[in-house]
């Protein structure tokens, strides 16, 4: 039973970088749309974000294995 909980705790952790991974990049288009003179700028400040948000689901990996 453990076992199963602990895929089920990292299933659930992976869920909201999924969503923020995807709503930064859907933003990102979306302003890029918007001024497209900024589009480098905009493409630095993405990959930052995406960074911190995958950040994220891998210390909800690691609490897996810890608790």
């Amino acid at each position: 039973m453990t076992g199963s909980i602990t895929l089920i705790g990292y299933g659930l952790a992976t869920i909201g970088p999924g969503i923020g991974i995807g709503l930064i990049g859907a933003k990102n288009q979306e302003a890029t749309a918007r001024q497209p003179e900024v589009r480098n700028d905009l493409t630095r400040n993405m990959f930052i974000s995406i960074a911190f948000v995958e950040a994220l689901g891998l210390l909800g990996f690691i609490g897996g294995f810890i608790f």
